[in-house]
């Protein structure tokens, strides 16, 4: 699990609005120990509005490039919110892959930008092509 999750930069949100109505997006990602995945959105973005009605995600980090015979993927549930904590986490994750560097003005008003966090409830790992395990 955490081999495919330190492999890839970007995991899939899939969120839902009050109604119900699915939304999935790709986001850059750092984690907290596997178990916590921080993201930088626009709060205007139809998953961030979505999150603001409804915090149940699910999350999906995969490695699109490889065939489906050699198919891994992480899938977890979460429950997501914005926040102010962890973005020196993030910043570091992001510096250490090129990125840039954000501190707590770029995530906070009046910054486009704000910073969320989803906690892990529950984990799946895809491996060996088609079997689903408990992480």
């Amino acid at each position: 699990m955490r081999e495919i999750i330190d492999a890839n930069r970007y995991m899939t949100l899939s969120t839902a609005d009050a109604q119900g109505n699915p939304w999935a997006s790709p986001v850059w990602f750092a984690h907290i120990d596997y178990r916590e995945f921080l993201w930088i959105s626009d709060p205007e973005a139809r998953h961030s509005r979505n999150l603001a009605e409804r915090a149940e995600i699910a999350i999906v980090i995969f490695d699109s490039s490889l065939g489906p015979d050699r198919a891994e993927a992480v899938y977890m549930t979460a429950t997501a919110e914005q926040t102010n904590e962890g973005i020196e986490i993030y910043s570091e994750q992001s510096v250490a892959q090129g990125l840039p560097k954000y501190t707590l003005d770029d995530v906070t008003a009046p910054a486009r930008f704000r910073l969320y966090r989803a906690t892990v409830t529950e984990r799946w790992v895809l491996d060996d092509g088609s079997v689903r395990a408990p992480a």
